[in-house]
C-alpha cells in the first residue's frame, strides 16, 4: 500500500459501484441516492484522500491523476474488486474518466465531470471553489447557526445545488465543516488550474450535466461531447452541480442504464 486506506462506507450486494464525491466534499454527498443504489449493488461511497475523514497523500506527493488513479487501484485491489463500476461529481467525475482510460473500471457515470473547462471556466470554477472555502472558515457555531434556516441553507449551498433548501440542519453544517476541514483542497486546485480531460474511454459511458449548474456551467457540455463522441450524454434539466440532492430518480436510472449497457458489452 502506498498511502493510507482510504476511509469509505459499503453496502448492498452484487456489481459493485464505487462512488466518488468532488473537491471540498465528502461520501456523504452521495446519501440521496446511496440506499437506492445498495438495494440492487454492492455500493462502496469513498472519501478521497485529504478529504471527509481519509488522511491526505504524504507531505511532497502531488495531487495528480495519475496519483490519485494509482491510489483508487489500490484500493479496488484491497476491496477484492476487478474493474468495478464508478460513478463520479465533478473532481470525482474527472477521477472517474481517467480510472476508464486506464482501463480499470468497466463502467463510468460521470456527473458534471471536470475537465471540460473554456478558456476562462476553470478559474471562474476555483473562485467560487475558494470563496465558499474561505466563508467555511468562520467559527463552528456560526456554520451551525447558519445552516438553522431555510435561507441560511440555501446561501451555504446555493453554488452546489438548485434546491440548498432540501438539505436539512445537520447535513448542511456537516458539508461545511468538510470544505473547512479537508487537506487536500490546495493541493487539487493548484492541479485543476492545469487539467484537461484528453483521454479515451472504451467503456460504456454517461455523462450527464446540471442546466443550472454554477460552478461548472452547463455550456461546458457541449466540449465533453465532442471529446467523448460515443458516451450518452444526458442534460439533467433544473439540476445544479451536485445533482444527487436535485434529481436522485433521474442519477439511479443513469446508473442502472449505463451498468446496463456494461453487462450487454460483457455477454457480447
Amino acid at each position: 500500500m502506498v498511502h493510507s486506506p482510504l476511509v469509505h462506507t459499503r453496502r448492498g450486494s452484487g456489481e459493485t459501484v464505487v462512488l466518488i464525491h468532488g473537491i471540498g466534499h465528502r461520501r456523504q454527498a452521495w446519501g440521496p441516492v446511496f440506499d437506492r443504489l445498495s438495494e440492487r449493488y454492492d455500493v462502496i461511497a469513498v472519501d478521497l484522500a485529504g478529504f471527509g475523514e481519509s488522511e491526505p497523500f504524504p507531505r511532497g506527493v502531488p495531487y495528480t491523476m495519475d496519483v490519485a488513479c494509482q491510489h483508487l487501484a489500490e484500493q479496488f485491489a484491497e476491496w477484492g474488486l476487478d474493474r468495478p463500476h464508478v460513478v463520479g461529481n465533478s473532481l470525482g467525475g474527472a477521477i472517474a474518466l481517467e480510472l476508464a482510460s486506464r482501463h480499470l473500471v468497466s463502467s463510468v457515470t460521470a456527473l458534471s465531470p471536470a475537465g471540460f473547462f473554456g478558456r476562462f471556466d476553470r478559474f471562474q470554477a476555483l473562485g467560487i471553489l475558494s470563496l465558499m472555502r474561505l466563508t467555511s472558515q468562520l467559527p463552528d457555531r456560526a456554520l451551525r447557526a447558519a445552516a438553522r434556516p431555510a435561507l441560511g441553507r440555501r446561501l451555504i449551498g446555493m453554488a452546489l445545488y438548485a434546491h440548498p433548501e432540501r438539505h436539512d440542519a445537520a447535513s448542511t453544517y456537516g458539508d461545511a465543516l468538510a470544505l473547512k476541514h479537508c487537506s487536500g483542497f490546495a493541493a487539487v486546485a493548484r492541479e485543476g488550474v492545469h487539467y484537461a480531460f484528453r483521454g479515451a474511454v472504451g467503456v460504456p459511458t454517461t455523462v450527464a450535466w446540471g442546466t443550472k449548474d454554477r460552478i461548472l456551467p452547463y455550456r461546458q457540455s457541449a466540449r465533453a461531447r465532442q471529446r467523448l463522441p460515443h458516451a450518452d450524454h444526458v442534460p439533467l434539466r433544473g439540476a445544479g452541480h451536485v445533482p444527487m440532492a436535485d434529481c436522485p430518480d433521474e442519477i439511479v436510472a443513469l446508473v442502472d442504464a449505463t451498468v446496463g449497457r456494461a453487462r450487454k458489452v460483457a455477454a457480447a
